[in-house]
């Protein structure tokens, strides 16, 4: 993910408001559904506000749709599915799609054109530094596996715990305990996170 490789949070935006649509939701349905406040919903269809990946995580839940779809490149959104029998093997390449910035991250998901996954591999560049920075601690339901491929990064827990990881070091835990990344070098640090989705479907 090269840092001029942006979605822009309308193009995100329109792609959630048409995944609602296509569900025949209103914004009210969701709102209950997720948690999250209407406005909240309503102004990152507008594009007006960017949202962080746990928000995305639930609200892709309760469209029923991959959220790697609304990241997907254009020209790879024809969902290609994973085989399902016990034997299938399935290769794919894949180069992160166009990032998405949020006031902490930029991130961008591999293999966001696969549906039928379990886990969601995101490549991400760390600008944050300090805990002052988040609003509040990141959780989602399911696991999470992260490898720093450039810099350094500190992880910090809502449980006073910090995990402090140099380039090719990695770190596994519950998704669901607050955490936040922050970059301790110099320059953004880079990671590949992999995220279970929780959720027996393989939908997150």
């Amino acid at each position: 993910m090269r840092r001029n490789e942006l979605l822009s949070k309308e193009q995100v935006g329109s792609r959630l408001r048409q995944a609602r649509h296509n569900q025949k939701q209103t914004l009210k349905q969701v709102s209950e559904k997720t948690g999250l406040a209407l406005s909240t919903i309503s102004k990152a269809e507008l594009g007006q506000v960017s949202l962080s990946y746990e928000k995305f995580v639930v609200l892709a839940r309760a469209l029923n749709i991959e959220v790697g779809s609304l990241f997907a490149i254009p020209d790879e959104e024809n969902t290609q599915r994973l085989p399902t029998t016990e034997v299938g093997i399935s290769s794919h390449k894949s180069t992160a799609t166009p990032g998405y910035a949020t006031r902490n991250y930029e991130y961008g998901l591999l293999f966001g054109e696969l549906s039928g996954k379990h886990m969601n591999p995101i490549l991400a560049v760390i600008d944050s530094r300090d805990a002052s920075e988040f609003d509040d601690y990141i959780r989602h339901a399911g696991q999470e596996f992260v490898i720093v491929l450039s810099g350094a990064i500190a992880i910090q827990f809502e449980t006073g715990e910090t995990l402090f990881l140099n380039t090719h070091e990695s770190a596994y835990f519950d998704s669901g305990i607050g955490h936040i990344y922050l970059s301790t070098s110099e320059d953004d640090a880079k990671v590949v996170a992999v995220c279970t989705s929780g959720l027996p479907s393989g939908l997150v």
